[in-house]
């Protein structure tokens, strides 16, 4: 059977991304849109559409088009907007990738992408120029001043004269952020100025806040989900985005109780720090009335304990990079809610649920394969036609490798993961990439890479290799490490005499996953 949302459809405006969000900005201009956590330096609404026009006419004098790559590779900070709303308003492609990254990890996406632009912060300068080496030659752009990178502010002395471009919000490309999708390496997922402005209208009731409100930019902004409902639906709505560059608890506990915040957009670790860290009780959180959990699922019994201690409402929603990202959500009345379950379909969205083994569609409280179809769903993997084929049907279903259910009433719960990424705090961890690395050491033979259980974290790579010759789980995992992302990182090395597979050669990673959970369990 088809699930359908219980609401009302709305009206999605033909419109380009920058153009939906700064709609109403004459009604706050004076109104910080954007601070930043650590110095409370500020930019106004009105500071943001400047800005946001410099930008792109400094783009322009680069000879930067609709439909050209920028690569934005920084922490969150208040000039991320300018830069992805500028690059939207000339019909270009965002494509955000994770400070975190390395330099090869951050080439091999700029070679995926065509970026020839890169804009970063002093921190990551030297890792972006190398990046932009590897990639065949890029131009670096960094919000200060670093050697051998062009000062933000230089970019945005073309004064704001940009020329008329005619977008075409339900093909052009607005954001490439790159996912794992059901399987395999990262890929670029092309999400349309449709995609996301649909995204933004089908969510627009979720959140009350207004002039005058203020929400703690946690979410980093290269990730769909802060990207969307943070860095977007945020600034649509004419409240104050205060950046954080990365996460300290206690530096968000103070910034909560300073600006009074009301309403939290989090993920499930730091939805755990507020229900069980001592440092809470140390700040004033009374003005939060609202917790918002998403991109990973979140017990019933810590939305409980968290709402119990700090006298709120503690949710969660579900969605992906490849649905922009929402599609499922809690009202914030409090009448439509089901502890552990990830809410209600928005607006203007459809799914079914489908027998792993057969197919079949199933009904209310069976379990099975999540397909979502509605107008957030993605064009598609940028240069990658057959694994957009394998994700999208022709009727535009997307498969989301999560096995879910929904009840009599509606409720959705995420209950098991068919995809092979890994969620560790939030970020997609492609294990096809670990396993890449660990075949390049010469005393690996062979292995394979699935998530473990993490209280603090939700899920750890863990890696089975078989030796070629006598190693130590240290060495490889120090191997590792020096080549990917932190939070990349293996952090379990178990050896084996075999990895399992299947007759095409493919690991059979739901064997080994029953396994380690057979022993978690004993």
């Amino acid at each position: 059977m088809i699930f359908r949302s219980r609401f009302p459809d709305v009206r999605v405006p033909d419109i380009s991304l920058t153009d939906y969000v700064l709609e109403h900005v004459a009604a706050f201009r004076d109104h910080p849109a954007l601070i930043d956590g650590p110095t409370g330096r500020r930019i106004t609404y009105a500071e943001l559409e400047v800005l946001t026009r410099r930008v792109a006419a400094g783009l322009t004098s680069r000879g930067f088009k609709r439909g050209d790559a920028l690569c934005i590779f920084s922490p969150n900070v208040p000039e991320y907007a300018p830069m992805f709303f500028g690059v939207s308003l000339l019909g270009g492609v965002n494509t955000t990738a994770n400070p975190m990254y390395g330099a090869e990890e951050l080439a091999r996406q700029l070679r995926d992408s065509g970026a020839r632009i890169v804009v970063t912060v002093p921190q990551l300068a030297e890792r972006a120029l190398k990046a932009a080496e590897l990639a065949g030659g890029a131009e670096v752009i960094v919000f200060g001043e670093a050697a051998g990178c062009t000062p933000f502010a230089a970019l945005v002395t073309s004064g704001d004269a940009v020329p008329a471009v005619a977008v075409d919000p339900a093909n052009d490309v607005v954001a490439l952020p790159y996912s794992s999708g059901t399987t395999g390496l990262p890929k670029g997922v092309m999400l349309t100025h449709r995609n996301l402005v649909a995204n933004l209208v089908q969510i627009e009731f979720i959140d009350t806040s207004g002039p005058g409100d203020h929400t703690i930019g946690i979410l980093p902004f290269f990730h769909i989900y802060g990207m969307v409902v943070i860095l977007c639906a945020i600034l649509r709505r004419g409240a104050t985005v205060v950046t954080m560059p990365q996460f300290d608890l206690e530096t968000y506990l103070r910034l909560t109780q300073d600006y009074k915040v009301a309403s939290a957009y989090l993920v499930p670790p730091v939805a755990l720090a507020l229900a069980k860290h001592p440092l809470v009780d140390k700040y004033d959180l009374s003005s939060l009335k609202m917790v918002n959990s998403g991109a990973a699922p979140m017990s019933g019994e810590l939305e409980k304990e968290l709402a119990t201690r700090l006298d709120l409402f503690a949710k969660q929603g579900y969605g992906m990079t490849e649905t922009s990202p929402v599609t499922h959500f809690t009202p914030n009345d409090g009448v439509l809610y089901k502890p552990g379950s990830c809410g209600l379909l928005v607006p203007n969205t459809e799914c079914r649920i489908k027998d792993i083994e057969t197919g079949r569609e199933l009904g209310p409280n069976e379990r099975g394969e999540l397909y979502m179809r509605g107008p957030q769903v993605m064009k598609g993997y940028l240069n990658h036609a057959e694994a957009t084929a394998a994700s999208i049907d022709a009727e535009g279903w997307l498969r989301t490798g999560d096995v879910a259910y929904a009840d009599e009433d509606g409720f959705f719960y995420i209950v098991d993961r068919l995809k092979e990424f890994i969620k560790y705090k939030g970020y997609q961890v492609a294990p096809a990439e670990l396993e890449a690395v660990l075949l390049s050491h010469p005393k690996v033979a062979d292995a394979a890479v699935i998530p473990m259980a993490d209280d603090e974290a939700g899920e750890v790579p863990k890696a089975f290799v078989v030796m070629r010759e006598p190693v130590t789980p240290q060495e490889i995992m120090e191997f590792v490490a020096a080549t990917v992302a932190p939070y990349k990182k293996v952090r379990a090395v178990e050896f084996v005499e075999k990895i399992p597979k299947s007759a095409s050669g493919k690991i059979l990673r739901r064997e080994l996953i029953a396994y380690e959970r057979g022993k978690a369990k004993a």
